[in-house]
């Protein structure tokens, strides 16, 4: 079964969560404790993030600085595979053109078939941290769509360079973001609902949002997508805030606005642990709405939220 199917077969509203694979060298327990600390509430799936390989300056000596790529979070695939043989759960992990060439992503194709990995979720990433802005991997892809146009010539048996694949496998299903406060490049929402039904059209079978914190836009959001006839599943995604830092952080990074309500209520706390129980109570009252409208499924973002979420998921499951 896909995610679509495994959403669809949940008579309740469904369970899921992302994960960071570990720091290179940190070793992988401290996520195998993530996973302990949700799997009781019956995750349908599991999300893997990818990240790309980023510059960094070492000492040469001498002096001197050399610049060199370094990827801080490895082994999104291997941590995939890990999920799935040690608690034998359905996984998802990110695909990205950020990053990553054709090739790059064709063998990592391969890899997730002779593993049996089916899901994916297709996303472009973001931009390289020394770049201005998004620029395409040498012999990569600039849109998610492209990327998206290389798996399902894949799914039809074919390499990237159009020979045939002798032994096609198992197609894969996949889903992608989406985002109901529009994607920072978007010049606007109308813009940003259009991209999604191309990926829908394209075969998109759900999509995820980017956290946010108002239901209202969220419901807007939808309802905008359903009547250009974007009919896949939208999934909210939802991310608790644990610390004083988000208040500002948060908006920033994700250009997402918090609620009057919701900042008024931060900029009382005078601690971490104040803001933590402010998250976990409005995040449980922002699920309840949703379930009472039918959502077939809510994603949770866990870094540094992993014990808020557990305290939702008891609250709400």
């Amino acid at each position: 079964m896909n995610v679509i199917d495994l959403i669809n077969s949940t008579k309740s509203t469904a369970f899921s969560f992302e994960v960071l694979p570990p720091l290179k060298g940190t070793g992988i327990d401290a996520l195998f404790r993530t996973i302990e600390q949700l799997k009781e509430f019956d995750p349908k799936y599991v999300n893997i993030t990818t990240h790309r390989s980023e510059y960094v300056y070492k000492d040469a000596g001498n002096g001197l600085m050399q610049r060199a790529r370094l990827r801080r979070r490895p082994g999104t695939i291997a941590v995939a595979a890990a999920i799935q043989n040690k608690y034998n759960l359905h996984v998802v992990p990110h695909i990205l053109c950020s990053g990553f060439s054709k090739e790059d992503i064709e063998y990592m194709l391969l890899d997730l078939q002779f593993l049996g990995i089916s899901d994916l979720l297709v996303l472009r990433g973001d931009k390289a941290k020394e770049d201005a802005s998004f620029k395409p991997t040498p012999g990569g892809y600039s849109h998610a769509t492209e990327l998206i146009g290389q798996i399902n010539r894949f799914n039809e048996g074919f390499f990237v360079d159009d020979t045939p694949i002798k032994v096609p496998g198992v197609p894969f299903s996949y889903g992608v973001a989406c985002y109901p406060e529009k994607h920072e490049e978007a010049p606007n929402l109308e813009t940003d609902l259009q991209m999604l039904k191309l990926k829908a059209d394209l075969g998109a079978r759900y999509a995820v949002t980017q956290l946010y914190y108002d239901n209202e836009k969220y419901f807007s959001f939808v309802e905008r997508a359903r009547a250009i006839g974007i009919n896949i599943p939208i999934i909210p995604g939802i991310k608790p805030l644990a610390k004083l830092s988000q208040l500002t952080m948060v908006p920033k990074t994700f250009h997402c606005d918090l609620p009057l309500a919701l900042s008024s209520e931060i900029q009382k706390c005078k601690s971490d642990e104040e803001v933590k129980q402010v998250g976990i109570e409005w995040a449980v009252q922002q699920c309840k709405e949703l379930m009472a409208h039918g959502v077939p499924s809510i994603h949770f973002y866990t870094v540094s939220a992993v014990d808020s979420i557990r305290e939702i998921a008891r609250q709400i499951y």
